[in-house]
């Protein structure tokens, strides 16, 4: 399996250590995550409720460079999963929103068919078939009564 991999700002940061656990979790499990060549801030910010055009537009960027890879994008962090999605959800189901994003994206260079990337979160990935039984066999040490701490994102 082969996906291009979103960090993000905070993974890149003060969320490094799931950074490095992401990759070392995949290498693994024998995914393969492509970090995608020259990605942008998704836009995690209240920056999308005061210029929703220019949000958008920075966000669909990363998926045009997905969508060059020819692969799904993975974003471990919620936040940038969330944005991701809802930008490509946007850009499918909102023509009018569609056409000033790809105005916004032409004049970069670039352009993008909506759904033509999935976006996945760092979850989905780990629970395709056969994931749950490489991870079930790959265990080493049980983690049964492990208190764990979720990371939610930026």
């Amino acid at each position: 399996m082969r996906y291009a991999y979103y960090p993000g700002c905070s993974l890149t940061a003060s969320g490094r250590a799931y950074d490095e656990s992401t990759r070392a979790v995949a290498r693994a499990l024998e995914i393969d995550l492509e970090e995608l060549e020259d990605w942008n801030c998704c836009g995690a910010t209240t920056y999308m409720s005061v210029r929703e055009i220019l949000s958008v537009s920075i966000s669909a960027r990363n998926l045009c460079l997905a969508q060059k890879q020819g692969l799904d994008i993975v974003a471990p962090c919620s936040a940038c999963f969330t944005v991701l999605r809802k930008t490509n959800h946007y850009l499918e189901h909102i023509p009018a929103l569609r056409e000033k994003v790809a105005d916004v994206l032409k004049a970069a260079g670039l352009s993008y068919e909506p759904g033509s990337v999935r976006v996945l979160h760092l979850a989905e990935i780990f629970t395709v078939p056969g994931a749950l039984d490489r991870i079930r066999d790959l265990v080493r040490q049980p983690l049964k009564g492990l208190r764990v701490a979720p990371y939610y994102g930026c």
